[in-house]
């Protein structure tokens, strides 16, 4: 059975993944679908450092800058209370020795 030549990755292409820095490589990890925590506060949604949201699209930035992501941020029982797009370097993944807590939301 004959490989398609698309299916193999080139040795520059490996060397290049491996030359990304730590950061790109941890913003690379973040997948669709999953939880993920705000790393800076974003008042004009009543949102803070630490909410937990769902990662539900990547977004390339128009002009070159950072690239982005659209969340989408729940209340405690499950309810969509915002859809925010926010730079790649607000978003991080949950830290393992964390447990998750409630607040209230400022109106």
């Amino acid at each position: 059975m004959k490989i398609p030549s698309d299916a193999i990755i080139s040795e520059e292409k490996l060397t290049s993944y491996h030359t990304h820095s730590k950061t790109e490589k941890m913003m690379m990890e973040l997948e669709l679908y999953q939880d993920v925590v705000l790393s800076h506060d974003l008042p004009e949604y009543n949102l803070k450092n630490g909410d937990v949201a769902m990662l539900i699209d990547h977004v390339k930035h128009p002009s070159g800058g950072q690239d982005g992501y659209i969340l989408e941020v729940f209340n405690a029982v499950g309810d969509s209370i915002a859809v925010v797009t926010v730079p790649r370097s607000y978003v991080e993944h949950p830290p393992t020795n964390a447990v998750l807590s409630v607040r209230p939301i400022s109106a």
